[in-house]
């Protein structure tokens, strides 16, 4: 007598990814994201399609975030500052999803534009978990329709620098001009995000050490189109311990609202105060 799979191969994608995403936003203290489930209603406002194809969702997109750094900071900040903002922490929302997907599955998804939402009122995210991923050979998934089945790790490390950067392409071209910055600091913004979402979940794993060698493996060196590597570092501190840290290629711009408050990862934040910073 034939038994019923629990999950039917035309879900078990959509299913396995849901576990993922679910798993990130239960360790990632800073994700603001919400699995979506069939018959879930939305509490968005905008596609991550509608940034790209309705100006005036993008534009509501870069006021929501320059209405939230009045709200916090007491700052009316620029509207290029406003935009980078905005950008950074989608960037870094996707850099999480995706790149920390990798991470705890080596499993990359493949996340279209239409399946990522904000309430631009929160800046909370909803995700509806896709039908498609890359896998390495041997994953129980691997044999599944939506799977693209990869021999080798660095493959799959490929797979996920394309299919993040195949994401967030259409937003870097709408939103440059209103960001004021050219391609290498958009998509510097962009490698940064990716690492650093891999990095944070390992802290939040209490992995740091295998994170850092994780987001090194994925972005090596600069390539394209990112431009720059992880270029991870360490700083010896007064307590005996090496701190690890990075510089990023693309700047989030909080400098420009609290100017001496710039982050631990900034151009312009010295060894010194990074030091400072990370024995407190």
């Amino acid at each position: 007598m034939p038994v019923a799979l629990k999950t039917p191969p035309a879900g078990a994608v959509t299913h396995a990814l849901g576990d993922a995403y679910r798993r990130l936003a239960d360790v990632c203290e800073a994700l603001d994201v919400r699995v979506m489930e069939p018959g879930d209603e939305t509490q968005a406002d905008v596609t991550a399609a509608e940034l790209v194809s309705d100006r005036g969702a993008l534009d509501a997109f870069v006021d929501a975030e320059a209405t939230r750094i009045h709200a916090r900071y007491a700052v009316a900040a620029r509207r290029d500052v406003a935009a980078s903002r905005a950008l950074h922490d989608y960037a870094w929302t996707l850099g999480v999803l995706m790149g920390g997907t990798w991470y705890l599955e080596r499993r990359v998804p493949r996340i279209r534009p239409e399946d990522l939402r904000l309430d631009l009122a929160t800046g909370a995210y909803e995700i509806t978990p896709g039908t498609e991923l890359a896998c390495l050979a041997g994953d129980p998934v691997a044999a599944l329709p939506g799977v693209l089945t990869l021999s080798q790790e660095e493959q799959l490390r490929a797979e996920l620098r394309m299919a993040v950067a195949d994401h967030i392409r259409p937003l870097l071209a709408a939103i440059g001009p209103v960001a004021r910055r050219g391609a290498r600091s958009l998509w510097g913004m962009v490698a940064d995000d990716l690492v650093s979402g891999i990095w944070y979940l390992g802290r939040m794993l209490g992995q740091e050490d295998e994170a850092v060698r994780a987001a090194t493996e994925v972005l090596p060196i600069g390539v394209p189109p990112y431009p720059g590597g992880a270029d991870f570092r360490y700083l010896a501190g007064d307590d005996g311990r090496r701190h690890v840290t990075r510089t990023r290629t693309g700047c989030c711009m909080f400098y420009a609202i609290r100017p001496a408050e710039a982050c631990v990862t900034c151009p312009r934040t010295g060894d010194a105060e990074r030091l400072r910073r990370l024995q407190n």
